[in-house]
């Protein structure tokens, strides 16, 4: 069964930087598309980024300028780079990967945490 684990979560100060990992049990081009979604509380489920297969990104508009997806070379490995980490940015961040005729995978989500 393919499992997405993610890592990298943590507590960070305003302005920060982290670096989120989603590492899936097999290639991550068996994918067509992975994204990072976040979730605060109270809040709905939201995109924060995306990849496709061809490589083609998308960007929250809350995120956009500050947030990059990319992908590892062995191709097992979907980051989310961080950089100019506001409070609002606080939430759990989940990994979804999507492949035809699969139900959609997801991750068990790690926390991250921006304080003042």
């Amino acid at each position: 069964q393919v499992q997405l684990v993610e890592s990298g979560g943590g507590l960070v100060q305003v302005g920060g930087s982290l670096r989120l990992s989603c590492a899936a049990s097999e290639s991550i081009f068996s994918f067509n598309y992975v994204g990072w979604y976040r979730q605060a509380p109270g809040k709905q489920r939201e995109l924060v980024a995306s990849i496709t297969r061809g490589g083609i990104q998308n960007y929250g508009a809350s995120v956009k300028g500050r947030f990059t997806i990319s992908r590892d070379n062995a191709k097992t490995t979907v980051y989310l780079q961080m950089n100019s980490l506001k409070l609002e940015d606080t939430a759990v961040y989940y990994c979804n990967a999507r492949k035809v005729g699969v139900q959609p995978l997801w991750g068990q989500g790690t926390q991250v945490t921006v304080s003042s």
